[in-house]
């Protein structure tokens, strides 16, 4: 049954790069940008919990992993067989403990195994993957995470606690020198290790930050709703009635 749903979205597929002038005029670069908003999409479902709507956004990116596989397939680069094939091997080779004789002791072991195949597989090191593309806090946190399989990690959250104090001491310093370059690399390294913390915490900081801009939002769409029922915007207000405002929303809104 799951075969031939997926060879009628092929075939969708194929029809549609046929006959449709629109979908017959994109290209991988157009539409890739779409292909990240996707992705996205699918981030909001699961952070939202509506599992209808992230059916709906999984059918959405299946589509983009349909369609770029159907526009290569066209220029005999590669197919959808290909794709599968590709990550079906990748699984595979990269689970030796399930479908190989290798033993391992639980996740660590896993992982630490994980990054050894792919340096086996030709990277030259071990942060290759990671794309420039991510933002920057999530980049840092999936460098940090690929360098502690291998063993280059703090021994304990306290150092790193120490670390982002330390980068704090340094920033406040930096700042009376008035030098803008040498105060961003001086934020960037304080980002950095707060990135690292939070990964001692367990925690992912992309998805921290994300919930606090939600509750930022949400909070502040209070402030101007409040300040709309006096006929009012943020421009005609001060931040005091702001700010009462805004103690309110902490208290009137789960979040």
């Amino acid at each position: 049954m799951t075969g031939e749903k997926f060879k009628n979205l092929m075939d969708i597929m194929h029809l549609l790069r046929k006959e449709c002038p629109w979908d017959r005029e994109q290209t991988h670069d157009s539409i890739k940008a779409a292909t990240l908003e996707e992705a996205y999409e699918v981030v909001e479902a699961i952070d939202e919990k509506n599992f209808t709507e992230l059916k709906s956004e999984l059918g959405d990116l299946l589509l983009h992993i349909v369609f770029h596989s159907v526009m290569a397939e066209e220029k005999a680069r590669f197919n959808i067989n290909d794709v599968i094939d590709s990550i079906s091997e990748k699984l595979i080779r990269r689970h030796p403990h399930i479908f190989g004789d290798v033993k391992v002791n639980g996740s660590e072991d896993i992982e630490r195994n994980w990054e050894k195949i792919k340096l086996e597989e030709g990277r030259e090191s071990v942060l290759e993957g990671v794309p420039k593309h991510l933002p920057q806090i999530q980049r840092a946190y999936r460098l940090q995470q690929k360098a502690s399989k291998v063993g280059f990690d703090w021994e304990n959250k306290e150092d790193v606690w120490e670390k982002v104090q330390e980068e704090i001491q340094e920033l406040k310093e930096i700042e009376n020198e008035k030098n803008k370059e040498r105060i961003e690399e001086e934020v960037g390294d304080l980002f950095f290790a707060l990135v690292n913390y939070s990964r001692f915490l367990k925690v992912n900081p992309e998805d921290a930050l994300r919930r606090t801009n939600e509750k930022f939002i949400k909070r502040f769409s209070y402030v101007e709703g409040k300040l709309k029922e006096k006929g009012k915007t943020p421009a005609d207000s001060n931040l005091k009635e702001m700010d009462k405002f805004w103690e309110e929303s902490k208290s009137g809104l789960k979040n």
